[in-house]
């Protein structure tokens, strides 16, 4: 006969196990898929910098590329947003603690990895910081344009729409606008501009949001720096630095920051161009470690869903590290045309059993639902 106290021991202990092995079930990797049959879906890839500044690391960015290109038609992808910093350093030859590739290698990788999605679905490379060269007075040039040129992805080219020109007076598509007609009945406008964009550069984007042709357009809008983790917009000066011609102990110098000339924060593009704007309902960013999320509300009273992802500070950081653990989100845009599931995935966990159970991000800043008015 089982004594009371036995009993009740018992009973706690099959609790607990039948508790443990719920939970197991419930935390069983699934694959990703779309919720509704009927929904496409946008891929945002955050900063890759610390993928390609490491030969070691360049893998992980083409197996972040060959999950998409492998799950185009499955997650049914219309778009491919990266949020900038494509590499760490713009002007790179010799090696020193904070990688391993020069600038040219750098570039190859990224736009390398990138070729994997040409003729298969468009995307869109924003320009971070990490991807200028600045002089003394703080004037810009880059590589990106030799990497990164319109025809590159036929699908690009495609939808192609408007674009403006680089500080250099060169035609780019760092500052570009694309349109895909009726996902779901709705017309959306992709827009991108460049890391702290220039006065001239914010007026060109707003006369586009302006236009009579897109005012009934849903804007999706992604530059480099403009919400930070603490769900805030970014202030104070936009700067840069150059790199010195000379190595101490290792470590390439680096000048004093520098401020970019006629540059906007993301509080100023905030008053300056997405506040006014009618139709710009949902800006993307990086540059700032970690994730957030702010609600706006613009002049016509409609909502605006800013989103911030930068996972390069994880996989160990930017010295050391992988690069960012493959993480990417995959936003999903249902049929009502309203709600949109943001959920973060990384193709490097779950490529294998072993690691599958850590391949989502389950917390509320890395998995939530959002709703256009």
């Amino acid at each position: 006969m089982i004594k009371k106290e036995n009993y009740a021991y018992m009973l706690v202990l099959f609790f607990v196990v039948c508790t443990h092995f719920t939970a197991v079930a419930q935390d069983k990797y699934r694959k990703p898929a779309l919720e509704n049959k009927k929904s496409w879906s946008m891929i945002m890839i955050p900063d890759i910098q610390n993928y390609v500044k490491w030969g070691r690391n360049q893998p992980i960015l083409d197996l972040m590329m060959a999950w998409i290109e492998e799950n185009i038609d499955t997650l049914n992808i219309r778009m491919v947003i990266c949020v900038g910093d494509l590499v760490q350093n713009n002007e790179k030859l010799a090696n020193d603690y904070d990688g391993n590739q020069s600038t040219q290698r750098q570039w190859t990788a990224a736009s390398g990895a990138f070729d994997r999605l040409n003729g298969k679905v468009p995307y869109i490379a924003a320009t971070g910081n990490h991807d200028y060269s600045i002089d003394e007075e703080g004037n810009r040039s880059s590589h990106y344009n030799t990497f990164f040129p319109a025809d590159k992805n036929f699908l690009n080219q495609k939808y192609l729409v408007q674009n403006s020109r680089d500080e250099a007076g060169q035609q780019t598509l760092a500052n570009s606008a694309y349109e895909i007609k009726d996902l779901n009945g709705r017309d959306y406008l992709f827009l991108t501009i460049e890391y702290a964009p220039r006065d001239t550069v914010v007026a060109w984007a707003k006369k586009i949001a302006d236009m009579e042709q897109y005012k009934n357009h849903r804007i999706v809008m992604v530059t480099h720096s403009y919400l930070t983790p603490k769900d805030e917009l970014g202030t104070g000066e936009m700067k840069w630095l150059y790199w010195k011609p000379y190595q101490v102990d290792g470590k390439i110098q680096k000048s004093k920051l520098i401020e970019l000339p006629a540059s906007n924060n993301g509080a100023q593009i905030w008053e300056k161009l997405v506040k006014p704007a009618g139709n710009i309902e949902m800006v993307l960013s990086g540059h700032y470690s970690g994730e957030g999320y702010k609600k706006g509300v613009n002049d016509q009273g409609k909502a605006v869903h800013q989103i911030l992802f930068d996972a390069q500070s994880m996989g160990g950081g930017s010295r050391s590290g992988n690069g960012g653990d493959g993480w990417l989100r995959i936003l999903e845009f249902f049929p009502d045309n309203q709600t949109v599931k943001v959920r973060t995935f990384s193709p490097l966990f779950g490529i294998s059993p072993t690691s599958q159970p850590h391949a989502w991000k389950r917390d509320s800043r890395n998995e939530f639902t959002i709703q256009f008015e």
